[in-house]
């Protein structure tokens, strides 16, 4: 093993049995580095290495941001991977946003069978934004936090999680598509229409037209900009 390994290993071990949790910090780097018999550039890799999965934040100087802080943001940290996984086409497009329609549809009919969840508030006021916004980027990163929040919703951190990292992965390629739209005001009315129309089949409880309703609203993307469907199996560009 690596001597960093053995930094991060320790590390994982104190976060697993409870000696460190979100909020805390690690030891200063000296320190660290006596404590495991290690180099202070080994303990320096291995934070770098914690900073990039999300784990932690580095802070400089004196104060209460100073040091390495435990922070637990496996979002950035999942979105970051996948973004780069599908520059190098190791995953394809099309399956990611396959896995997208497939965790959505589980994540607002578990939303559904939850009750009324504060993630849906937060949604219902992501909706107000939208219905404001003229721009079209704008409007696809409010409708990603959109999505993200019904996700959260169901109340499963991983499939939050998870569920936050594939748009990030895909929200580049999805307002790319808004060059094959004919007309974006419309296709944004259409999507505000749907949108409502998916939590307010949530708030009523009903799981399996909240299921029905999002899939359809993203297989309806593809429809208008000229793509084809994820579950098609064929092409590199996904929907909203």
């Amino acid at each position: 093993m690596r001597t960093h390994q053995l930094v991060l290993a320790w590390i994982e071990e104190q976060l697993a049995g409870g000696a460190l949790t979100v909020g805390g910090r690690l030891p200063p780097e000296r320190a660290l580095a006596t404590q495991l018999a290690v180099s202070r550039a080994s303990v320096r890799e291995a934070i770098r290495i914690l900073e990039a999965m999300g784990v932690v934040r580095s802070g400089v100087g004196s104060g209460p941001d100073a040091g390495t802080v435990i922070t637990a943001d496996p979002t950035a940290a999942l979105g970051s991977a996948l973004r780069l996984h599908v520059a190098t086409s190791h995953f394809p497009v099309a399956d990611i946003v396959q896995t997208r329609v497939l965790l959505e549809s589980w994540s607002v009919a578990h939303a559904a069978a939850r009750g009324q969840a504060p993630e849906l508030d937060a949604a219902a006021a992501l909706l107000e934004r939208m219905d404001a916004c003229a721009d079209a980027d704008e409007f696809l990163a409010l409708d990603a936090a959109f999505h993200v929040e019904l996700a959260k919703a169901a109340g499963n951190a991983v499939v939050g999680a998870m569920m936050g990292s594939l748009r990030a992965a895909i929200q580049g390629y999805a307002s790319s598509l808004t060059a094959n739209l004919p007309d974006w005001d419309a296709t944004s009315a259409r999507l505000q229409g749907e949108h409502r129309g998916i939590l307010e089949a949530i708030r009523a409880g009903d799981g399996a037209r909240a299921g029905t309703l999002v899939g359809a609203h993203i297989e309806g993307y593809y429809r208008e900009a000229g793509m084809p469907s994820p579950a098609s199996g064929s092409g590199d560009t996904p929907g909203a």
